[in-house]
């Protein structure tokens, strides 16, 4: 799913652990909750328009990803100061396998295109992991746009959990 979703959750997390557990606990489960949450979330982006690859010759796919990208800038901004420890620990995953793991495979394909040679330090391979063992029987809306609905539909339910903490 995108970074909205991750950060909308992850906020929510901390709240429900800062509320709930006694320090130094509440920074600890904040941590592993957080980036639990992210296995479990992008396990269920198989159920969303979420292709793997970019579609930027088609018109839909470029205003949904304007849109998407514009609310996780917004979602980073507000939220990134008091919740900084949950969207790091959210997103902490993607980081590292979009901003280091993937250049060093692209790196090494490059010194040698034959090479078959898969990057070992993803840690997206627990999702892959996560969404084959527990989530197989979900149908695959990857590529449909209807699945921009069911994530709409999580980030308004977050959103919806987040106001009171707001009012």
């Amino acid at each position: 799913m995108e970074t909205i979703t991750h950060n909308l959750i992850a906020v929510y997390i901390q709240i429900l652990c800062f509320q709930f557990l006694l320090f130094p606990f509440n920074v600890i489960f904040t941590i592993i909750f957080a980036y639990i949450s992210h296995i479990i979330v992008d396990g269920f982006s198989i159920i969303t328009y979420h292709t793997p690859d970019a579609h930027k010759d088609d018109r839909f796919w470029l205003i949904w990803h304007i849109i998407i990208y514009a609310l996780s800038g917004v979602s980073i901004v507000i939220f990134f100061i008091p919740f900084w420890l949950s969207i790091i620990s959210a997103n902490i995953m993607d980081l590292w396998d979009w901003f280091i793991a993937r250049p060093i495979q692209r790196r090494k394909k490059k010194k040698d295109p034959e090479s078959k040679w898969k990057n070992p330090l993803y840690l997206h391979s627990s999702v892959d992991w996560f969404r084959q063992k527990l989530l197989f029987w979900l149908p695959r809306l990857t590529y449909k746009k209807v699945g921009v609905v069911i994530e709409i539909i999580v980030i308004l339910i977050f959103c919806i959990l987040l106001v009171p903490y707001y009012i």
